[in-house]
């Protein structure tokens, strides 16, 4: 899918979505309980501060909340070059085979066919391996190519998740911790395939579930594996020259059904988070219930489904940040994060939340 730039009523630039943001407002590891974060309310004029467990009050009888069931990854592994020299590989995707596709941090690239020997873990020594093929999706691709294997013969995902790290942000300067395992995934994780989590669903436990099941709020999945591209600043001054990170999504026909449900009633259908918006608007503009989307939501979008959404706070000069201002208005947004660094919100995946409305423009 090509990136979908369409006009605004007036012309941004990447600056217009840079902001300050105080250091220690970078949270680093999540809140004592899933729903004790906070949560600023947008949807009146004026931001109001809440508490995540309070979003029920929010909801009516009969809303759609869609969630992404992707599953994080152990996708983060260690090894050494023949010569000694460390390299670090971070698997985007699994591609079969046998075969990834991985980012590689490495002093100097190996040769195609040269094999890595990967750190394995102290109570599973297994012998496993990572050989280069070359460059993925072609040639001049930025990800690489290498076929994972061990003496059992195990598969990839049974190699990470043995083998792998918790693939943490950027901005999380700790190593990965049995706490980051079990909190850097959403309680309903079904799916193997990200290395990010959709993480404004970090925030909902089983507690919040039971409340919103009795008060008759539905609930629905999409998939979309989530890649490290979404921590990725946007560079180029000019937004319709940025090349947006492809990812791959599923709307699955139960979901289908539920959205001509919750639209047919004239009910509101919620997004729990930017990758949950990314997917259904994708599907909305395409009508391709799976496949890999590289949509990139800007001011001026139209959005055809999704009427509410709950999403963490995200990074100056991200596409996330230029996503938000399309659904919310760009006004509101400024306001909500000047509010939101005013108030001492914690931000980014392990931080707090906030409930954001669509604006609605004409068509």
């Amino acid at each position: 899918m090509q990136a979908f730039f369409p006009g605004t009523e007036r012309a941004f630039s990447l600056s217009d979505f840079d902001f300050e943001l105080p250091e220690a407002l970078i949270a680093q590891h999540p809140a004592p309980e899933r729903s004790g974060s906070r949560l600023l309310d947008g949807t009146p004029s004026t931001p109001v501060d809440r508490i995540f467990r309070d979003l029920p009050s929010l909801l009516k009888s009969g809303d759609l909340l869609v969630f992404n069931d992707t599953k994080v990854i152990n996708a983060r592994l260690f090894g050494e070059k023949a010569t000694g020299g460390k390299v670090e590989l971070l698997i985007e995707r699994v591609l079969g085979g046998n075969q990834v596709a991985a980012h590689m941090r490495v002093s100097k690239k190996p040769d195609v066919g040269a094999t890595l020997k990967m750190t394995c873990a102290a109570d599973h020594e297994d012998g496993l391996s990572a050989t280069m093929l070359g460059r993925w999706p072609n040639a001049q691709g930025p990800l690489y190519r290498f076929v994972l294997s061990n003496e059992q013969g195990d598969d990839p995902y049974t190699l990470m998740e043995r083998h792998g790290h918790v693939p943490l942000p950027p901005y999380i300067t700790h190593s990965d911790s049995p706490e980051d395992a079990q909190r850097y995934q959403t309680v309903f994780a079904k799916h193997p395939g990200a290395v990010a989590a959709p993480t404004a669903a970090l925030h909902f436990d089983a507690a919040l579930f039971a409340q919103l099941d009795a008060m008759g709020v539905q609930r629905a999945h999409v998939t979309l594996h989530v890649g490290a591209g979404t921590f990725q600043p946007v560079k180029t001054e000019n937004l319709a020259e940025h090349q947006m990170h492809s990812e791959w999504y599923n709307v699955p026909p139960e979901t289908q059904a539920a959205i001509a449900a919750a639209q047919a009633r004239g009910s509101r259908i919620v997004a729990v988070g930017t990758t949950t918006v990314r997917t259904l608007e994708s599907w909305a503009l395409t009508g391709q219930v799976s496949g890999d989307t590289n949509i990139f939501i800007t001011p001026g979008f139209q959005f055809k489904l999704v009427d509410l959404l709950v999403t963490n706070f995200h990074l100056p000069k991200s596409s996330l940040m230029m996503l938000v201002s399309a659904f919310a208005g760009y006004e509101p947004i400024l306001l909500m994060y000047r509010e939101a660094i005013a108030r001492g919100y914690r931000f980014f995946s392990y931080g707090d939340a906030m409930l954001l409305q669509r604006t609605r423009t004409a068509p």
